[in-house]
């Protein structure tokens, strides 16, 4: 398993299935890294406490993070199991943007951007990132978030500690550039 499966394997036991490994996040979504070495072991997952430190250290996303001591770690964001990241409400800057496809447009223009599974809608502070994103799916068509309107509004932003922007919905009057 190279270390881009074994990331992926990660972001789906620290944001959504912690169960597979027979693991438990804590309220605020960490679990220790003994733990999970060892459930991964169990499962014959070729992760070791080097490679694990090499995958945090390297992802470009920065999806993952390790707590002050070193011992646990959780996903940055993009959970859908009930967890408390403990962010603090941020001023957004004036502008974000956010990547999706053409097919969820439609959906988008009736109900503006939504968590749907996760936590938060997620949020780039440049194009080039939020291209990235929607170009997961396809094709990618970039919003544009008028959000510091937004937070003027009274909404509330959250940053990750990998630097996404975090907002519970996007409301259709905050979207730009619809197509």
């Amino acid at each position: 398993m190279n270390d881009l499966s074994l990331s992926k394997f990660l972001s789906l036991v620290l944001r959504h299935e912690p169960e597979r490994l027979g693991l438990t996040l804590d309220a605020a979504g960490w679990v220790d890294v003994g733990k999970l070495l060892s459930a991964a072991r169990e499962q014959k997952i070729p992760l070791t406490r080097e490679r694990l430190e090499q995958i945090v250290a390297t992802s470009e996303k920065k999806r993952f993070a390790f707590d002050e001591t070193r011992t646990r770690i959780r996903a940055s964001q993009g959970h859908s199991v009930n967890v408390e990241l403990g962010y603090e409400p941020q001023v957004p800057p004036e502008i974000l943007f956010h990547g999706t496809v053409e097919k969820f447009l439609s959906s988008i223009r009736a109900h503006g951007l939504v968590k749907g599974e996760r936590h938060h809608v997620h949020l780039s502070a440049d194009q080039t990132t939020a291209t990235k994103v929607g170009e997961r799916r396809g094709k990618p068509v970039i919003l544009t978030i008028k959000s510091g309107e937004m937070h003027r509004a009274g909404h509330v932003f959250y940053r990750s500690a990998n630097g996404v922007w975090l907002a519970e919905a996007v409301p259709i009057r905050f979207l730009d550039a619809l197509g």
